[in-house]
């Protein structure tokens, strides 16, 4: 791009809403602000400034960086491996989270320590982007008999081709996952490459997918579910960067509370239906919680929408089972 200062080309890369959006959420600010900076309006500091330039199209960083030093003593830059590669977690992230945990109201923290340790991870994971998704991956709750049966994708935050919105999902895993696997073990595993179908782990590759890494929530001897992290690059997961994968999960422990945590004697895992065959039942997940709140109120005994978003993934879940039991049956009796 031929532009002669860096809020020129900064005007240049957010000049589609999406692009503005994106950079705005990576660099901590609004929307308006990246408009200030560029107008001069106002001056971004420089933790803001650091955080923009990681997350910057890599084709446009070295030119952004270049015409950013030229504007001597304006906004002190570190080289780039700096503001791109980091070794450590910083202090003042932890101390974000432990504040943000001790003053938010608990219906609310789960999402919001979820939001903080997801973001930055993603922007220390994936500084380029080439393209990565974490997926807070969840037990379901001890079903009749005591055990649980299946794990739930419970919200995902990523950079594109992923949504790079943090939201949430829905889809049930099992003995057949990566994420199933690590829960029965409680040990951490990594599939470089799920196209190699030599890999003794139990594996479902999803779309973008093409490596794939999973830690364990694990609290006193207990276990909670996993952090599962996905590339779109093969052989990503590696030894550099899985001592931060492994640092993030630990983190992301805050946002849960004990209660969320089971005994690895519970665990029993079974096989759940494909993602094309949950996507039918699914997609009533909304229309089944408003009929359990409509039918709490009838009975004069009205829950909490929580209450109700529970009980819906519960029956779901039983169903998905049922079907998966169902369907195990008919390939057998096929077989025969």
């Amino acid at each position: 791009m031929g532009t002669s200062t860096w809020r020129e080309l900064l005007r240049a890369i957010i000049s589609t809403p999406a692009e503005r959006n994106r950079l705005a959420e990576a660099a901590g600010v609004r929307s308006i602000t990246l408009m200030r900076w560029i107008s001069e309006a106002a001056q971004p500091r420089p933790d803001n400034m650091r955080r923009l330039i990681r997350a910057l199209p890599p084709q446009y960083r070295d030119q952004f960086l270049e015409l950013l030093q030229l504007e001597e003593g304006e906004i002190p830059v570190s080289s780039t491996n700096d503001i791109i590669g980091q070794d450590e977690i910083p202090f003042t992230l932890v101390d974000e989270i432990l504040r943000t945990r001790a003053t938010t109201a608990d219906a609310l923290r789960f999402w919001a320590v979820s939001r903080m340790i997801l973001q930055y991870a993603l922007r220390h994971l994936d500084p380029e982007p080439l393209g990565m998704a974490i997926t807070v991956v969840r037990c379901m709750p001890p079903a009749k008999d005591g055990k649980i049966h299946s794990l739930r994708e419970s919200i995902v935050y990523g950079t594109p081709p992923w949504n790079n919105e943090l939201e949430q999902q829905g889809m049930f895993l099992g003995a057949e996952s990566l994420a199933g696997y690590v829960v029965a073990t409680c040990h951490p595993a990594t599939i470089q490459n799920l196209q190699d179908n030599t890999n003794y782990i139990p594996s479902q590759q999803g779309e973008h997918e093409v490596s794939a890494a999973a830690v364990p929530f694990l609290f006193a001897g207990r276990i909670a579910g996993c952090l599962l992290f996905s590339s779109t690059q093969a052989d990503y997961f590696n030894e550099s960067r899985f001592p931060h994968i492994q640092a993030y999960t630990h983190l992301m422990t805050l946002a849960l509370d004990p209660e969320n945590f089971y005994h690895p004697s519970l665990i029993d895992l079974r096989i759940m239906p494909p993602l094309q065959i949950q996507r039918t039942y699914l997609d009533d997940y909304k229309k089944r919680v408003q009929q359990i709140l409509r039918d709490s109120l009838q009975k004069g005994e009205p829950i909490t929408f929580l209450d109700a978003e529970r009980l819906a993934w519960q029956y779901l879940e039983e169903l998905l089972l049922n079907l998966s039991h169902q369907l195990k049956h008919k390939d057998t009796a096929n077989t025969k």
